[in-house]
């Protein structure tokens, strides 16, 4: 359960999710480390997970929180689980890992699974139905930002947005693209989970957002960065504290921007 760090020493990897379904992505084996240990979510769930990792081995163990953007919270519940952690008596090195993706990010890999789920459907009359599960107002109404987003800089003519389990849900939205002429719908997640659970009539299923491959690629990034700071004396828990601090607006911080331009 330990990962080799190329160049950065070693650690095991644990990675939390939150409504946005992190916790339970498919992954590659990820190139010349090992299997990554998986929490629910942050609090005792994560507390067990970790110190699973520190009992099983001497490694120190970095924590990825796995957001595409939209889940600020996770970000600093976790950090501060992890800051209860680093003050019990002898406890092993931990890290936080800059967050998987942030909402710049998670606009450019939209952007590109529009493009591949509407390829070969040129219809006028086709639209884009963006969805993810309902969350909370903040995180819920930053998806129908991002849908904006997706429109404005892809070139999209027809974008919505959907939330399972929220309003408008799915049926909902296909509802109101096909009310508003639409014949087709292609639908898009804005998570790691599927776009729909069964076929429909007229409904392309646009996903997954991101391959097994991919998501490997991206995790591995994230350790290899958080265990190069770690290395410098920066475990970034005081970083990830602050990170729903700007929720109810939509100011960007460092730890949302941090990542390769994926536009």
């Amino acid at each position: 359960m330990s990962l080799p760090q190329a160049g950065a020493g070693r650690a095991t990897v644990v990675i939390v999710g939150g409504h946005e379904g992190g916790g339970e992505v498919a992954l590659e084996p990820l190139a010349e480390q090992g299997p990554v240990l998986r929490a629910a979510s942050a609090g005792r769930a994560l507390e067990e997970t970790i110190n699973q990792a520190l009992d099983d081995s001497g490694l120190p163990v970095c924590v990825v929180p796995m957001t595409l953007g939209r889940d600020p919270q996770l970000v600093a519940d976790t950090a501060r689980t992890l800051t209860g952690l680093t003050r019990l008596p002898d406890a092993g090195p931990v890290v936080l890992a800059d967050p998987f993706g942030s909402v710049t990010l998670l606009a450019g890999w939209l952007r590109v699974a529009v493009t591949r789920a509407t390829d070969g459907h040129d219809a006028p009359d086709l639209a884009v139905l963006l969805t993810a599960n309902a969350a909370n107002p903040f995180d819920d109404a930053e998806l129908f930002r991002i849908a904006h987003l997706v429109k404005a800089q892809g070139g999209f003519p027809w974008v919505e947005a959907a939330l399972h389990g929220g309003d408008p849900d799915l049926a909902e939205g296909i509802e109101r693209c096909e009310r508003l002429g639409a014949s087709q719908v292609a639908v898009v997640p804005a998570s790691f989970g599927p776009a729909i659970d069964a076929p429909m009539p007229g409904v392309i299923d646009g996903g997954p957002l991101l391959t097994p491959s991919e998501i490997s690629g991206m995790l591995a990034t994230r350790v290899d960065a958080a265990m190069l700071k770690l290395g410098r004396g920066d475990d970034g828990i005081a970083a990830g504290l602050d990170a729903d601090h700007e929720q109810h607006g939509h100011v960007t911080t460092s730890w949302q921007e941090s990542g390769p331009d994926a536009s």
